[in-house]
């Protein structure tokens, strides 16, 4: 059963640390969970959900920054807030409007999360929508940044001795200025948790 909502979260989605830099605008309800975010963010950067994951965000209320994502028994005492239970609605507000998304803990992922605007739900859209974005995600699993920096470097020079070794591992082409917002899919993050934890 979907939740009824009057107001859309607008978020800007941007990937440290790679210039140019690799973005996403969503717009989101204001019901949603972290764990629903989470899910959004995914589907509209390309990511593939198969890696751990955190948000880090400042609590207003309290007064310290909170991780919500997966809670992790062995994690050294660290806590995380199951991502399904917090609502976005009670962290994110204009005044605190900026938290930071980690997703895979080897690659080491991290991406600013700003709330840009909240605003009234526009009649006849399904969301979450993906509203703008620039340049393509990098492939799962490519070694972070440096990684990725060095992925591209071998895939612009064919004389490269690990040229078609590359290309063959990332499926035959790769073009890292590619994004195409129409071709985003949001899947449903109910059905996601569910094949995450059953």
């Amino acid at each position: 059963m979907r939740k009824r909502f009057r107001k859309v979260y607008q978020f800007k989605i941007t990937l440290q640390g790679i210039e140019p830099p690799i973005w996403r605008r969503i717009q989101v309800p204001e019901t949603y969970t972290f764990w629903d975010l989470h899910v959004a963010i995914q589907d509209a950067m390309g990511w593939l959900d198969c890696h751990l994951h955190h948000f880090e965000i400042f609590d207003l209320s309290i007064g310290i920054t909170e991780l919500i994502g997966i809670p992790d028994d062995s994690a050294w005492g660290i806590i995380v807030l199951p991502g399904w239970e917090q609502k976005i609605a009670d962290y994110f507000s204009i005044r605190n409007n900026t938290a930071e998304y980690i997703y895979d803990y080897g690659d080491r992922w991290i991406h600013t999360i700003k709330l840009e605007k909240i605003l009234p739900r526009a009649k006849g859209v399904k969301y979450p929508i993906c509203i703008g974005g620039k340049r393509a995600c990098p492939p799962e699993d490519c070694g972070g940044i440096w990684g990725y920096e060095e992925l591209l470097e071998i895939i612009m020079n064919p004389n490269h001795k690990e040229y078609e070794e590359m290309l063959e591992w990332l499926g035959g082409d790769f073009d890292p200025e590619y994004f195409d917002m129409k071709k985003v899919r949001f899947d449903d993050p109910a059905k996601r948790w569910q094949y995450a934890f059953r």
